[in-house]
């Protein structure tokens, strides 16, 4: 085990409204709902070394979402005018749900913007015809990020499995070929500083001819690691003050994610897109429903949220 890793405090984010010092937790309420994730499927072609919602081949906890219950929350969205610009798709692999393009046929026909999160394999591969036509269609609206773990083959396959970095390049450089803006996403794994990680993004982009300013924090997000076995601090409503922080620029203030558990009825809205599993942040059927405040009793809330300083979305 790593010299550093520190076992998880069993007494730590087990109270809603209490920490295990005794101390009030913080929440974060929903201050405007501006992005609204759809998990469209844990089903993934990969099994990565620490995906933190273990998609892989094989898992289908989460199940495919069909186009009809991705629309029911659009009309809900149109229907109270919520601010929504931006609407999320993640898994799993996105492109492997049967329903996927029509999904984005319909978020970008309502004049909302699209973000695709992917490895740009052979399930994005087999659709480029119909991503071509989105694009001609709707131009810039429809983002791609590329899950791309490091700068170095090595180090993707290292996370990834063998034979994952030549096509997820090979993605990435169709998209830039093709006039998508692609962004990437990076992982913070190999403990260099983000000054490094991003001068060796930088080296690579330029090497593939891929046009990324790899000093832009929308088009190269760099994410911190999570563990839940991990040792972090619980967050106190004294945090925000200590840290200089306002709980408007947690992710949960401004986003929530649907999914379909397998055997479900019907889908459900999370608190987040990083707590997939956890009953404790399902908040209700419905986005009005979900609207309510969140307490960050979750080891992730600490280390990628408030500590860790990211968000899925930008």
């Amino acid at each position: 085990m790593d010299a550093q890793f520190r076992p998880l405090d069993p007494a730590k984010f087990r109270d809603p409204f209490v920490t295990a010092a005794g101390e009030t937790r913080a929440h974060v309420a929903l201050r405007a709902l501006e992005t609204l994730w759809f998990n469209t499927g844990t089903l993934c072609n990969l099994t990565c070394r620490n995906c933190y919602i273990d998609s892989s081949p094989r898992n289908d906890r989460l199940a495919y979402l069909s186009l009809d219950e991705v629309r029911c929350y659009l009309d809900e969205i149109a229907r109270d005018r919520q601010p929504t610009r931006l609407i999320g798709f993640t898994g799993g692999e996105p492109f492997m749900n049967p329903d996927f393009i029509g999904m984005l046929e319909d978020v970008l026909s309502r004049g909302l913007e699209a973000l695709v999160l992917t490895n740009a394999m052979q399930p994005m591969r087999r659709l480029r015809p119909r991503l071509l036509a989105l694009r001609a269609t709707h131009g810039s609206r429809l983002r791609i990020r590329v899950s791309l773990d490091h700068y170095t083959g090595a180090l993707h396959e290292a996370e990834r499995g063998e034979r994952s970095w030549v096509r997820t390049i090979d993605g990435l450089v169709w998209l830039a070929r093709n006039g998508f803006a692609p962004e990437v996403a990076g992982r913070r794994f190999s403990g260099e500083p983000e000054s490094e990680l991003r001068s060796g993004y930088a080296r690579l982009f330029t090497e593939l001819g891929v046009p990324i300013d790899a000093s832009d924090p929308v088009r190269l997000v760099l994410f911190p690691e999570m563990d839940p076995r991990q040792d972090v601090p619980e967050i106190t409503t004294a945090c925000w003050g200590i840290l200089r922080k306002s709980p408007d620029q947690v992710m949960c203030a401004s986003a929530r994610m649907v999914v379909k558990r397998k055997g479900a009825t019907a889908p459900a809205v999370l608190a987040c897109t990083l707590l997939a599993y956890d009953p404790r942040f399902e908040l209700g059927r419905t986005l009005a429903e979900a609207a309510r405040p969140v307490s960050l009793n979750h080891p992730f809330c600490a280390s990628f949220c408030v500590l860790g300083g990211a968000a899925c979305s930008r």
